[in-house]
């Protein structure tokens, strides 16, 4: 299993959003950049997410699953975006915010640190370890 992060703007596609369409998950959709385009060719059925609030919050909220690997996005008709979709798993007991990852030593080559703009961005098993703990599971 691989463990990733998917970020979206709340105001756009919350966590409450998520956990509303229960089992039958949602594509993550809607992603043009290609280096997350290429980070979902990866994903495959049964690995974990974060999920992440972007602008306001700034922090890992949830726990998602990938239900369907890449194929092709629904938003476009442009055959070079790709989606994954996802259901959500379970609510993080304390979200864990940008700053917090920041301020912990142990996470500072995490891409969401180095790379905070990328919308689906790897998490290694050490990374995905660090970030439960501090989230209180």
């Amino acid at each position: 299993m691989a463990y990733w992060l998917f970020k979206s703007e709340p105001d756009v596609w919350s966590w409450d959003d998520q956990v509303a369409k229960g089992d039958a998950g949602e594509e993550w959709d809607g992603v043009r950049n290609y280096q997350a385009r290429n980070f979902m060719r990866e994903i495959k059925i049964g690995d974990r997410g974060f999920f992440y609030h972007s602008q306001s919050d700034k922090a890992i909220v949830g726990i998602v699953e990938v239900i369907a690997e890449a194929h092709p996005d629904s938003t476009t008709d442009d055959d070079r975006w790709e989606c994954v979709d996802i259901k959500a798993i379970e609510p993080l007991p304390k979200p864990v915010t940008l700053a917090m990852c920041k301020d912990d030593s142990r996470l500072s080559d995490m891409a969401l640190v180095k790379q905070a703009r990328l919308s689906v961005q790897p998490v290694t098993e050490d990374e995905w370890r660090i970030v439960c703990e501090l989230g209180g599971l």
